[in-house]
């Protein structure tokens, strides 16, 4: 991991956000409507990953971006480069009335290997890294929680330790509007999934003692 210090110096300009999500018109950065909730993850190419999420019933928007680093307002090129400290990463906003942040963590568990470091498959670097980027302390709880079950799931199966990342989200960056919904706009675009075939328990806790999370994301 790039360091710092080491990081490129970015830049102070945000990148342009399309206005609308090019699978269900909604839009992508906030404001969103009341009562939604966002979460941030990263499973390896964010193609992929963002085609997961907006499939999902209750899901309201998806985003690729970048997080996790340290260069402000990094591109695509940055990011690869290793010396940004990025991962390539989903926003995904959902409704917590039709799908709790606990689901949106099964299926993260569930559609990636967690278990690989800076890698997934044979897309190799820091960028690719599992991680999951939190808004308050019932995120990192639930994330902490599902993680230690899995990981025993994982090792039954023959599988090593989780290696995914847990840290408090400092900014989600938009990625460029090519990579937005990029498998909705080219259906054969290479992205593969390296899912375990491990699943994931659900109903760590009980869904009215989870408290509701007050904040989203904010835009840049």
């Amino acid at each position: 991991m790039v360091t710092a210090e080491q990081a490129l110096p970015g830049r102070s300009n945000p990148m342009p956000v399309p206005a609308a999500h090019h699978v269900n018109g909604h839009p992508l950065a906030p404001p969103f409507p009341g009562g939604l909730e966002s979460a941030v993850v990263a499973m390896g190419c964010f193609w992929g990953a963002e085609k997961e999420y907006w499939q999902l019933d209750g899901v309201y928007s998806t985003a690729a971006g970048y997080a996790g680093g340290y260069t402000p307002n990094p591109t695509y090129e940055e990011v690869c480069s290793g010396r940004t400290g990025h991962t390539e990463s989903v926003l995904v906003v959902f409704d917590p009335a039709l799908i709790t942040y606990e689901q949106i963590l099964a299926h993260f568990w569930e559609n990636h290997d967690p278990t690989q470091g800076m890698r997934q498959g044979n897309d190799r670097g820091t960028q690719y890294r599992s991680a999951i980027y939190t808004f308050d302390e019932n995120q990192v709880e639930v994330a902490e929680a599902t993680g230690e079950l899995f990981e025993k799931r994982l090792t039954t199966a023959g599988y090593g330790k989780v290696t995914t990342e847990i840290a408090p989200l400092t900014q989600f960056y938009y990625a460029e509007d090519y990579h937005q919904q990029y498998l909705a706009k080219n259906p054969n675009g290479y992205c593969p999934v390296h899912a375990t075939g491990v699943s994931c328990p659900v109903g760590v806790f009980k869904q009215d003692e989870v408290p509701a999370q007050t904040e989203v994301l904010p835009p840049t």
